[in-house]
């Protein structure tokens, strides 16, 4: 009898999406970040409620810190622009959370030391930009051999263009399955 082979655990990746979107073009890239965060919420949930990790990982914007929490309540005040994201995305107590210092989350952060650890096997990839930090990340992903799964609903960027192109990249070259967040099953 032929062996069924068991999917690999899965962890969420939410990039970029707790910000200030303090940064020239921030205005535009917050109103794709707005499109997708009600659905990274929807899909955070589910992954709690599979008990699966949910890593943040952050740019800092220049502005470096250790301290997450100071951070996130920058990120909520009144006068930031992405001020309601992060209130809908804060990360829960048992979420991870980390800072990068460039497009990849995989650079100069512990993330593949974390994977390794939890023994994820696949990466649910979401956040902002589709054509930048996402990508490099999938790219980091991918050439250390995760499996990539990245909800289309779940990415953004400044202009649909940019998306529209990182997803035939997703696709294509790092053999990333693309959906809807309501289609993918943990």
């Amino acid at each position: 009898m032929p062996r069924t082979q068991r999917r690999p655990k899965t962890a969420l990746l939410i990039l970029d999406m707790i910000s200030e979107f303090d940064y020239p073009d921030g205005e535009r890239i917050v109103r794709g970040a707005r499109k997708a965060a009600g659905n990274i919420a929807r899909l955070r949930q589910r992954a709690h409620a599979a008990d699966l990790p949910v890593i943040y990982v952050n740019d800092t914007a220049g502005k470096w810190e250790s301290d997450q929490k100071s951070f996130i309540q920058r990120c909520k005040r009144p006068e930031s622009r992405g001020r309601d994201i992060a209130e809908l995305l804060a990360p829960a107590p048992q979420d991870y959370f980390m800072f990068k210092p460039r497009h990849s989350a995989f650079f100069g952060t512990p993330l593949h030391t974390l994977l390794q650890r939890l023994q994820v096997g696949r990466l649910v990839a979401t956040g902002i930009t589709s054509h930048q930090c996402v990508l490099f990340t999938a790219m980091d992903a991918h050439v250390r051999e995760f499996e990539l799964v990245i909800p289309s609903d779940c990415i953004g960027a400044g202009a649909a263009a940019d998306t529209r192109h990182a997803l035939y990249i997703f696709s294509h070259a790092l053999m990333a399955k693309i959906s809807r967040s309501r289609q993918l099953r943990f």
